[in-house]
């Protein structure tokens, strides 16, 4: 199998996502609860400015993992991630 690209993503709207990061090397990336709250106001006003639906989250020291639905598919999906966090 080397050689071989996964498969695309499907991407429509109302499609489903579990988007995560973490820390590099696993590191901490919320410090303190200020952090977390600091993460949770960039969240919602990404939400809010990409009209996504945010269904669940987990904030953990050193990663995070959201389950969104998307609804602008030209946009959403491809730059909230690296943009937003």
């Amino acid at each position: 199998m080397a050689g071989m690209a996964r498969p695309l993503r499907l991407e429509y709207a109302g499609a489903m996502y579990h988007l995560t990061a973490r820390g590099n090397a696993r590191a901490d990336i919320f410090l303190d609860d200020d952090d977390c709250r600091r993460f949770l106001e960039l969240l919602g006003k990404e939400i809010t400015q990409q009209g996504w639906r945010c269904y669940a989250y987990c904030l953990m020291d050193d990663h995070y993992p959201l389950l969104i639905a998307i609804t602008n598919i030209e946009d959403s999906a491809r730059d909230g991630n690296e943009r937003a966090f």
